[in-house]
């Protein structure tokens, strides 16, 4: 165990060496911004895999907390004036809560049909945010939104939101994973691998799903709160259908139950559209086949697959 906790500390140091490196050494604009967004989706498919690859729960509404967390900051610092840093927990706080309200009778469906419930919540949510115009601003979009400041200190230039929004994710990644090596993460296991099997041995697996429910909300929601900082204008087409199914994918790409899959699934979603700009028309068709071609070859996600085919290799090299 000691040994396991070393290497993960080696590993985490390494990767913030990397990240601070990144921000040191990258001069364009351009690709710090689009380093930027991977962080951004990193904590939304972070949180989403909390929910879906170690518990095992179906949610394709997440789109809706990633919209409540940037809606929440923009409606507290531009309607009521608030700091963006007294909004972060109001907004985080307002997703919580929903997360909370929702996932009491929607976490008691499973499979197909707890699917069909997050669904209908991200579009009933999504709708709000495009009739209620005069707090939300309507199809017409929300503007004005504030720059972040911290004292003297403003992350207004690309450099400085990237290593904030990277902060957010090494701290995030953390807490991921200490959750995951604690009891909670092997009952969390054990509710993914059969829930009636889990409530036999004595998991109370009503309130650990409610529990895993409301903290990737959480997360979803501080990547709304990031967004909403970053690009200054937020509308309803952030955080449709198309964006809960994106979050769902990301997930299903670099892998399920893997801290640093939810990393790489990130990464390829956020550039794919940076490389496939041609069919933007045809974006759910991509990601269709996309999802269809990981599941079919690997079905574990990127991550274990490759992983899977390096240890392969590896025994035919001994042999």
């Amino acid at each position: 165990m000691a040994r396991y906790l070393t290497r993960n500390r080696i590993v985490y140091a390494v990767f913030a060496l990397l990240i601070t490196s990144a921000g040191v050494f990258i001069n364009n604009p351009y690709y710090l911004q689009v380093l930027t967004f991977i962080g951004i989706n990193t904590l939304l498919a972070l949180g989403l895999n909390m929910l879906m690859g170690y518990a095992g729960q179906i949610s394709l509404g997440h789109g809706a907390f990633y919209g409540i967390g940037a809606y929440g900051t923009a409606i507290l610092t531009v309607h009521f004036h608030l700091s963006p840093w007294l909004a972060l927990p109001g907004a985080i706080a307002a997703a919580m809560a929903v997360a909370y309200v929702v996932g009491i009778p929607t976490l008691k469906l499973s499979g197909y049909y707890l699917g069909m419930g997050t669904l209908g919540f991200g579009m009933i949510v999504n709708i709000l945010f495009r009739e209620w115009a005069s707090v939300t601003g309507g199809a017409s979009g929300f503007v004005g939104i504030p720059v972040l400041e911290l004292g003297p200190l403003s992350f207004s230039s690309n450099r400085n939101y990237f290593f904030l929004v990277w902060g957010c994710v090494i701290i995030s990644f953390i807490v991921c994973q200490r959750i995951i090596n604690s009891r909670v993460g092997r009952a969390l296991r054990a509710i993914h691998d059969g829930e009636k099997a889990a409530a036999a041995v004595g998991v109370d697996t009503r309130k650990l799903k409610l529990q895993v429910f409301v903290l990737s909300a959480v997360f979803s929601a501080l990547a709304g709160f990031l967004y909403a900082h970053m690009v200054f204008f937020i509308s309803p087409e952030s955080f449709n259908f198309i964006a809960s199914i994106r979050m769902v994918t990301m997930v299903v790409i670099g892998g399920m139950a893997s801290v640093w899959g939810s990393l790489l699934g990130a990464s390829l979603l956020t550039l794919l559209p940076e490389w496939l700009q041609a069919f933007s028309e045809f974006e759910m068709v991509v990601y269709g086949l996309i999802l269809m071609v990981i599941m079919i070859f690997l079905p574990k996600g990127l991550t274990r697959g490759l992983l899977d085919i390096y240890e392969r290799a590896g025994k035919k090299n001994d042999r």
